[in-house]
């Protein structure tokens, strides 16, 4: 077995420009904001960004980094609509191909199972087909004879997510409510990247939480990234909930200025400014 501990710098060296990126996580929750704040500084761009959407995609989309984005939705939640997002997509800054939520999960599944594909009912009799004319539908080979759409597999050159702990091996775990289905995000990457609240021994992931907080498993899992904080401003329940006031400064702040006041730096200059701002 092996220590996948690296940088949130050394995972993102690893991308490429022209990659289809997934980053896990819902909205404002639990979003890997450290490796994402990593790959604005880096040069990679020209991206396919596949996401249920929160300021992940808003600074990238901002930033001029997407060139298609895959999405059943991008909000910051108390925020409905993330604006950042809002002002890119109205300039046509990238393509869109908006999806139902299940819809969504399901591609992610096809892809982890390494399907071209999964029936799903989600999206019949909904504008999805109509603004997507090459989605198919598919027949059951059964007596039902039922119709579905043939949501395409969501397959990932990487993914980056983030958890409340995680071991050098690369296994994760939540500790709030909800995995935002990050296990499958990774499962459906070639290469994933986990950051993670606090590295902890193997041993301890087990003590006091229950079995299903583990989903993501370390063969899925290329690197592990302690980034304390790493979710900021987005909530990473239990350990702290979203950072309201600074999220509001995020939503009404020009990008040019938001993003010189905030991101020139490393992600130690970033902690610190918004510490500073809180």
């Amino acid at each position: 077995m092996t220590d996948k501990t690296m940088t949130a710098e050394e995972a993102v060296s690893r991308l490429e420009s022209g990659m289809t990126l997934g980053i896990g996580g819902w909205g404002s929750r639990r979003k890997p904001m450290a490796l994402v704040r990593a790959l604005l500084r880096s040069g990679v761009t020209d991206l396919t960004v596949v996401s249920y959407g929160g300021p992940d995609v808003g600074m990238l989309a901002a930033a001029g980094r997407i060139r298609t984005l895959v999405a059943a939705f991008v909000t910051l939640d108390s925020i409905p609509l993330e604006p950042h997002y809002r002002a890119a997509r109205e300039r046509g800054a990238f393509e869109l191909v908006e999806v139902d939520e299940a819809m969504f999960m399901w591609g992610l599944r096809a892809a982890a199972n390494r399907l071209p594909f999964l029936p799903v009912r989600a999206g019949l009799g909904s504008d999805v087909m109509r603004v997507n004319p090459a989605l198919r539908t598919v027949t059951s080979p059964y007596d039902d004879g039922e119709t579905f759409v043939a949501m395409p597999a969501l397959r990932l050159d990487a993914a980056l997510v983030h958890v409340n702990r995680a071991d050098r091996l690369g296994n994760g775990q939540y500790l709030g409510p909800d995995p935002y289905f990050d296990d499958l995000f990774c499962a459906a990457a070639d290469t994933a990247y986990l950051s993670c609240e606090r590295i902890v021994d193997t041993a301890e992931l087990t003590k006091a939480a229950a079995p299903q907080t583990l989903l993501v498993k370390r063969h899925a899992v290329t690197g592990v990234v302690e980034a304390p904080g790493g979710a900021h401003f987005t909530s990473c329940a239990p350990d702290y909930g979203r950072d309201e006031v600074f999220q509001k400064r995020y939503a009404t702040t020009p990008w040019e200025e938001f993003a010189a006041r905030y991101l020139a730096g490393d992600e130690a200059a970033y902690q610190a400014a918004a510490r500073g701002d809180a």
